[in-house]
């Protein structure tokens, strides 16, 4: 899967100006665009997570928020 931001092992918010890690990574999806299984991402920290969650939701883009730990982990491990 590939990540926005991330540089080696960095994985850097998505909210513009940001440059802190993050923590969170939003699942969304524009229906007028992509497939219904089709998952873009961004990454929040903790600061920005409800501003970008917000920011999704209100189009109706939103469909997932999950820890980055939680989506990075292999599935044989869940």
């Amino acid at each position: 899967m590939n990540l926005p931001n991330v540089s080696e092992n960095a994985t850097i918010c998505s909210a513009k100006g940001c440059r802190a890690d993050a923590v969170w990574v939003l699942a969304w999806n524009n229906p007028k665009l992509h497939t219904p299984d089709r998952r873009k991402t961004w990454l929040a920290c903790e600061e920005h997570r409800e501003h970008l969650s917000q920011f999704l939701g209100v189009r109706g883009f939103l469909k997932d928020v999950v820890k980055l730990e939680e989506w990075e982990a292999p599935a044989s491990e869940g």
